[in-house]
């Protein structure tokens, strides 16, 4: 039946999102000097405060102020009138010593053996609604925020914007699940003082319409372009103004954009977080291995849309149950429980092998951290890091490995397609 669905996104200067960016930059550090440590680092920002907590086990240590400040700065948030500074903000650090509890029921004596680092469930979900089998609506909410920032950071067609923004795209489905439209756009953006409010509302709605949207829209294919028509409801900054943003207007703590990070409310979410926890913690690494298998296995033919379930127990290598679900959009001949059992034995889904074929043990995290960890383009980039001794390396990394297409032909000859 036609319906209505929604997803939305948030920028790099969302307090959220300074959170999780801050705990995955320091993840990336410990990981560049020590690949085998383990990391879980919690970030909270407020009025001109960072304060950071939890585990590490490491050989090395990090100059966690120098790290966090110049996170702050790369985003934006560099002027005194913000109430957040790069320069000026407090910063307070509660990390301490990994659990020994944990630890031992991660470690093995075979690496093969590495446990889960804590039970729970990890979804993995794709979709052939756009080339990056991404949801549509997560999709376009990403993308808007992505290219908005790209006019905040040239400071020449919008020299207003400020660096807290969020986006929200609905879209309206026929029957057949085909999206047949765009209904709303939302757009909330931190601005600077203008001297009307009426001159600022103004202003702001038309560069949206005559600046952003053009530029979103020339990234798709002739098909989606399509969609955006005069009938889409614009609400732009729809509170009145925006100056009072970040971390002075709302505080942000890391892991509380889970659905922004990953399918936008499609499919679903087992609900553990991802920055700032190493790969030996199976919410990140699974949910990677599980939308990288979801991806090859829609990308191969075996249906238009795939949700994959896999469940650890902790200090556990195998995992306790894998679900597939192709909300009847299969293309074979097969139920979604035998298609469950053909990957439990195509993939290799214990924690180390996890780790190893996705190189999850590199300083890969930050560039996560905001716009989804899913729907990614894999590269591979060269990263420089320094340590609190003044040791620079650096670094040639593969960024989202979990977004490649290298498994489909294997797909296809074990499944006879």
């Amino acid at each position: 039946m036609s319906h209505l669905f929604t997803s939305e996104s948030v920028s790099e200067g969302h307090p959220d999102k300074i959170a999780d960016q801050i705990s995955d930059a320091l993840l990336d550090q410990f990981l560049a000097f020590d690949p085998q440590a383990r990391v879980a680092i919690e970030t909270l920002v407020t009025t001109g405060q960072v304060v950071l907590a939890g585990e590490v086990c490491s050989k090395t240590w990090v100059d966690i102020e120098r790290i966090t400040r110049a996170l702050i700065r790369k985003i934006g948030y560099t002027k005194s009138e913000y109430k957040f500074d790069a320069d000026a903000c407090g910063i307070f650090s509660a990390i301490h010593e990994q659990s020994p509890d944990i630890f031992q029921g991660i470690v093995k004596p075979k690496k093969e053996e590495q446990g889960a680092g804590d039970q729970g469930m990890m979804f993995g979900y794709a979709t052939k609604e756009t080339e990056n089998y991404m949801p549509l609506a997560l999709d376009l909410s990403h993308r808007l925020l992505r290219n908005l920032s790209v006019l905040r950071r040239e400071e020449i067609q919008m020299p207003y914007l400020r660096p807290d923004a969020k986006a929200q795209v609905t879209l309206e489905y026929a029957d057949d699940n085909i999206p047949t439209g765009i209904d709303t756009i939302v757009i909330s953006t931190q601005h600077d003082e203008f001297d009307s409010q009426e001159r600022m509302h103004t202003r702001i709605r038309e560069d949206i319409q005559k600046i952003l949207i053009p530029k979103v829209k020339a990234e798709l294919p002739e098909h989606l372009q399509r969609l955006f028509t005069k009938d889409i409801r614009y609400y732009i900054n729809p509170t009145g103004k925006f100056i009072i943003g970040g971390p002075h207007g709302d505080a942000g703590l890391t892991g509380r954009k889970i659905i922004v990070d990953t399918y936008g409310g499609k499919g679903a979410h087992g609900g553990g977080a991802f920055s700032g926890k190493d790969p030996s913690k199976v919410d990140r690494s699974a949910s990677y291995a599980a939308r990288h298998i979801a991806k090859n296995l829609v990308a191969a033919g075996i249906a238009d849309e795939l949700l994959l379930q896999i469940s650890y127990a902790i200090g556990h290598a195998e995992p306790t149950g894998i679900y597939i679900n192709t909300y009847g959009t299969s293309k074979i001949v097969m139920t979604d429980r035998v298609i469950a059992e053909k990957v439990m034995h195509l993939f290799d889904l214990r924690p180390y092998a996890i780790e190893k074929n996705l190189k999850l043990r590199t300083p890969i995290y930050e560039e996560t951290a905001v716009y989804g960890h899913m729907g990614r383009m894999p590269q591979i980039v060269r990263k420089s890091f320094i340590n609190n001794k003044n040791q620079i390396i650096e670094k040639e990394v593969e960024l989202f490995t979990w977004e490649k297409l290298d498994k489909v032909s294997t797909i296809q000859k074990v499944f006879k397609i």
